[in-house]
């Protein structure tokens, strides 16, 4: 059975989420256009390397992800946009397995830390079975205290 995939760490969600080509500066015809989707953690990797110009390892450190996944993420993306503009395609960005909400959480009871999401921290310790789960602010990143 395979691992589950680790939800990616964001801190950018566009407000435009669709990029079409222009032809001959006439983009009235958009019907019948190919497209490709960029995923939102994409776009992220994208973002921080090339934008923010980081390492490697601070952009796989800022996505809370391997530095293995990160390169794997970075160079779908960049072959779907460098696929996107050479073969006229529109840009679509949306999906992917991502959240903003990062945390480390800590029990209460037993005092385990679980590096993890709102999305998928219940309320139950998944060590002891405890229900008193705190999130540890020292160690999140901003969005847990929104």
């Amino acid at each position: 059975m395979p691992r589950p995939v680790k939800w990616r760490r964001v801190e950018y969600i566009p407000e435009n989420k669709y990029f079409a080509p222009c032809p001959k500066g006439k983009c009235d015809r958009l019907e019948g256009i190919e497209e490709v989707q960029l995923k939102i953690e994409e776009l992220e990797a994208m973002r921080l390397k090339d934008i923010e110009e980081l390492s490697q390892e601070e952009c796989a450190a800022r996505m809370q992800i391997s530095r293995q996944t990160f390169q794997n993420i970075i160079d779908e993306a960049r072959k779907k946009v460098a696929g996107a503009l050479i073969e006229n395609r529109a840009i679509t960005i949306g999906g992917g397995h991502y959240t903003k909400n990062v945390c480390n959480f800590r029990c209460i009871s037993c005092g385990n830390e679980m590096n993890t999401t709102y999305e998928e921290q219940g309320p139950v310790c998944q060590y002891c079975g405890s229900h008193k789960i705190v999130c540890n602010k020292q160690q999140c990143i901003t969005e847990c205290e929104k």
